[in-house]
């Protein structure tokens, strides 16, 4: 059987959002269970970038591969997928499509886990891939009623809320203030990549969820420390890669509750209703696997 190349165009035309999140909640649970084995993500330094490489190897589906990006000049990622069984190369998958949208779905399983109960409205600090994948998976786990995003360039923002409309079914608009889109919001997604807080913790509501993509480091970070300091749950997909980064991290590690755990019902992620919690998204590996066999079952082959 020929090796499955597929690049963005497939990404887009077979991976619908319900799939991508019942991949990585499949994964989340294996890695809360031992059978996914998702080491920290390994860097081999070239000069001016690094090429980072994930791997994981999911063991009840005989699956194993590897995600390659880099930190250099932007090239497109690569994903490969092998069976353990025959060590046959599946498949591999090019391009920038799969790695936003497999974030997404460990987003709003993330979500849909620790928000309260029922739709959501939602607030979004970043108008770029990220924080579009993310609400892309999240309306398929939940009714958004409103979105309101914010961008450093408000014509992005706009077309943003535009998009969110025509291809969502949103109703999403494009506030000026970050403080406008960030009050008074059941869910909050900061996805930029701003080494200085772009919010205030005082600017959340009570109960509200907030998703951090970004920088999460004590010297560069998105979110402010208040935030640790008032979130009560703070949730993670991956423990192991927030203690595998080399700088101090904003969440302590004797803090965060693995994603998986929640899942599986080993650990709660809200205890009242008006407490605010948090997601920290660092990126399990072996997601991209789980993501990419997934999208191989949707292409006739």
């Amino acid at each position: 059987m020929p090796v499955l190349l597929l690049d963005d165009d497939d990404v887009r035309a077979r991976l619908d959002a319900a799939t991508a999140v019942r991949a990585v909640r499949e994964a989340l649970l294996a890695a809360h269970h031992g059978t996914l084995d998702a080491p920290p993500r390994a860097r081999a330094g070239l000069g001016d970038g690094d090429l980072v490489i994930t791997a994981g190897r999911l063991r009840t589906r005989g699956l194993f591969g590897f995600r390659c990006y880099d930190t250099l000049v932007g090239a497109e990622q690569l994903v490969a997928v092998w069976g353990t069984e025959d060590g046959r190369l599946r498949a591999v998958v090019h391009g920038d499509e799969l790695g936003p949208r497999r974030t997404g779905a460990i987003g709003a399983v993330a979500v849909d886990a620790a928000a309260r109960p029922g739709p959501v409205r939602v607030g979004l600090v970043g108008a770029g891939p990220q924080a579009w994948a993310q609400l892309w998976a999240l309306c398929a786990v939940r009714e958004v009623t409103e979105a309101v995003v914010v961008a450093r360039r408000q014509e992005r923002a706009a077309a943003f809320a535009r998009r969110a409309a025509a291809e969502l079914g949103v109703a999403a608009r494009a506030v000026t203030a970050v403080r406008d889109a960030v009050a008074d919001r059941d869910v909050v997604i900061v996805a930029t990549g701003s080494p200085t807080p772009v919010l205030d913790a005082d600017w959340l509501a009570p109960g509200t969820h907030l998703s951090t993509l970004g920088p999460k480091s004590v010297a560069r970070r998105e979110v402010p420390a208040s935030l640790a300091e008032r979130a009560g749950t703070v949730l993670t997909d991956s423990v192991a890669q927030s203690a595998g980064f080399p700088e101090p991290q904003l969440f302590p590690i004797d803090r965060l509750v693995p994603l998986g755990a929640m899942l599986a019902g080993a650990a709660s992620a809200r205890t009242a209703d008006d407490e605010l919690t948090v997601f920290s998204s660092v990126g399990l590996a072996g997601t991209e696997v789980a993501v990419a066999a997934a999208l191989c079952e949707a292409v006739p082959h």
